[in-house]
């Protein structure tokens, strides 16, 4: 694997327009709750690294972006979220891979596309991921599995310019009932003197 610094950004393919620290305070959570639902609003910093070449088995070459995002609930600052993972490109096979860890013994590997406009910076990602899933699935503990089990998970990521939105909706079994938890967000590009 290559070190970030040695790789020119060009190398990420559609990926390189992620790169670097986005902020954002327009999120909004539709959680389940034991009465029905709750909404929350929240702010988050999301950061993305260039970690290089990744090669598999000696045939399959991956562009890998390392991230991590972290969110806040607005009414009380509290940390309602922590993720980190990774973003992959395929250039071969033109495919997205977006695998990630939350810290409630939940992982996802997610599969998707990418569509890219070089001339405009114009990214939009999809990626879908069903527990069971012998390709793109979910792993959960057994405490998640028996409380609160994530049957679906499916992202929509899109930037443009200094603009990244996100829309993603996970189908869980929580409460005696099946949950269609949603997040979506806009975030704004970092400068440097920030």
């Amino acid at each position: 694997m290559s070190n970030a610094d040695e790789q020119p950004s060009d190398d990420y393919g559609p990926l390189a327009v992620l790169l670097g620290t986005w902020r954002g305070d327009k999120g909004v959570d539709i959680a389940p709750d034991p009465d029905g639902k709750e909404e929350n609003h929240y702010y988050e910093n999301l950061v993305f690294e260039g970690i290089g070449e990744v090669e598999n088995a000696e045939s399959q070459r991956l562009m890998a972006v390392r991230y991590q995002q972290r969110v806040w609930r607005d009414e009380d600052d509290k940390s309602i979220h922590h993720q980190v993972g990774y973003w992959l490109w395929d250039s071969d096979t033109e495919a997205v891979i977006n695998s990630f860890t939350i810290p409630r013994g939940v992982c996802v590997l997610a599969g998707g596309s990418a569509e890219f406009t070089p001339s405009s910076q114009k990214l939009l990602l999809r990626v879908n991921a069903e527990a069971g899933n012998p390709e793109w699935g979910i792993v959960q503990s057994p405490f998640m599995q028996k409380n609160a089990r994530t049957q679906k998970f499916s992202q929509t990521l899109s930037v443009h310019s200094d603009t990244l939105i996100y829309e993603q909706t996970s189908i869980v079994d929580i409460y005696g009932k099946t949950f269609e938890h949603t997040d979506q967000s806009t975030l704004s590009r970092c400068t440097t003197t920030e």
